[in-house]
């Protein structure tokens, strides 16, 4: 069974989301998921963990990645 990453990019409200990446991000906070479904839904949970909820002039991008 292939585990997917959840990637949550904290990036600057003024990085057009495309340029939003691991590299331009302010902060990357990773996790486990076992579907798309749950990936797509703890980006935003694992930035609010880490005390990225509501952070003024900043947004949360949720990658799904493979595990290699």
């Amino acid at each position: 069974m292939n585990t997917i990453i959840v990637v949550a990019l904290i990036c600057a409200a003024n990085l057009p989301q495309p340029d939003c990446t691991r590299e331009t991000a302010l902060d990357v906070i990773t996790g486990p998921a076992h579907s798309l479904q749950e990936c797509l839904l703890q980006g935003p949970i694992l930035a609010a963990s880490a005390g990225h909820s509501g952070d003024a002039g900043r947004y949360v991008k949720t990658r799904c990645e493979q595990r290699r």
